[in-house]
């Protein structure tokens, strides 16, 4: 008897099903169905390397339970902006030069955009709190918060959607 079971949910805002042992990850379907964006790290939500949009908030798909998504919405980097329309905090990464090996932005981005959807001007505090988990080993954070920055600027002037 297998212990794969169907699991249904909103990917990327298309229904989709997927076979998923009770103990597998999320971000270990999500992989194995072809979905690259979520990043293993470290497996064990410190990095923020896989994380995901569920029902809009930030979370880790590593230590996320894939039954967890049962019915819901998933929302990987896949669905946030495209080359021809970025996200505005995509755009603020290029402009402040924040992106350089790339395995964190995914991440960075998709908690950027929980926390901008929650508040689109929010405090160093709100921005601490939601940012903290999302590790970069390369480009260092100064230049990650100034795009940050930038896009609340330009929300605070009505120039971001």
């Amino acid at each position: 008897m297998s212990d794969q079971q169907k699991i249904r949910f909103l990917l990327n805002g298309e229904p989709k099903e997927f076979q998923a042992s009770a103990n597998e990850k999320l971000l270990t379907v999500l992989r194995r169905e072809g979905v690259k964006g979520p990043k293993h790290g470290c497996g064990e939500a410190t990095c923020g390397a896989c994380t995901v949009l569920l029902d809009g908030q930030a979370v880790y798909a590593c230590i996320l339970y894939a039954f967890q998504a049962a019915g819901r919405e998933v929302t990987t980097i896949e669905a946030v902006g495209d080359f021809d329309r970025p996200h505005p905090f995509q755009t603020a990464l290029v402009e402040e030069g924040a992106v350089q090996c790339g395995f964190c932005i995914p991440g960075m981005i998709l908690s950027a955009k929980a926390l901008l959807d929650e508040n689109p001007t929010p405090s160093d505090e709100d921005i601490k709190m939601h940012m903290d988990g999302n590790l970069c080993r390369c480009t260092g954070y100064e230049k990650i918060e100034a795009a940050l920055h930038k896009v609340i600027a330009r929300n605070a002037k009505g120039g971001a959607r």
